[in-house]
């Protein structure tokens, strides 16, 4: 049962790790949305290609709210929420497994 339990606590970290980075890259799109950044840089481009599928889903749920786009920040909550509650649990699995 220790190897499952290693491997939950690796899959914990991974997923930790995972969404910390995520988190760095929706903060970076925000930014960016910030200044007149060249659309056609590879760097924007990236962010927006990696953001926008999850910030589009949560923007069709949102109503208007005119100029402002608060779809970042909603994001950015629910990562760490998943940081707060689905690591810690697979990491206490893990350490009764093991």
């Amino acid at each position: 049962m220790f190897i499952i339990g290693n491997f939950l606590n690796a899959l914990a970290r991974l997923i930790d790790f995972t969404l910390s980075a995520y988190m760095w890259v929706v903060i970076g799109r925000a930014i960016i949305s910030w200044v007149n950044a060249d659309p056609y840089n590879p760097v924007v481009r990236f962010l927006h290609e990696v953001t926008e599928p999850a910030l589009s889903r949560i923007r069709r749920l949102l109503p208007g709210m005119g100029g402002l786009d608060i779809s970042p920040m909603i994001l950015i909550m629910a990562i760490i929420f998943l940081q707060s509650f689905l690591v810690p649990t697979l990491k206490r699995i893990a350490f009764a497994l093991g």
